[in-house]
């Protein structure tokens, strides 16, 4: 089990494809949520299954959230979907999709676009 996380945020990091074994670690790490990006069988049929993941990583007290997305199909309305799951979930909050990458920008374009409050990651109001 080496899952490779990337810090952005004190209150958010990301990861390439997790697994439920990797759950046990993550929460030891001190995440109280994870974040699905990927959609289920996205390439191959032995990507574990954001149910599996979801699943081991409420066995060890997280929340989880499943928002699956295509990166080329980002819109206006993903991102404040994206931001609303962000702001009021229990943080610090571990993202994941394939390589971490979509992840990562998913989470840099909701602060860009002034969704989320760079300091403490809490859903911005109009």
């Amino acid at each position: 089990m080496s899952l490779e996380i990337t810090r952005h945020h004190v209150f958010l990091s990301t990861a390439p494809q997790a697994s439920p074994e990797d759950m046990v670690l993550v929460a030891k790490q001190g995440f109280a949520s994870v974040m699905n990006n990927r959609p289920d069988f996205e390439h191959d049929a032995d990507q574990p299954t954001a149910q599996s993941v979801a699943d081991a990583a409420h066995a060890v007290g997280m929340e989880f959230y499943d928002l699956p997305f295509s990166a080329s199909r980002v819109t206006p309305e993903l991102l404040v979907q994206f931001a609303q799951v962000v702001g009021q979930a229990k943080k610090p909050i571990l993202l994941y999709c394939r390589s971490g990458a979509r992840s990562t920008a998913i989470y840099r374009m909701a602060v860009e676009a002034g969704y989320l409050n760079a300091e403490d990651l809490s859903l911005v109001s109009d």
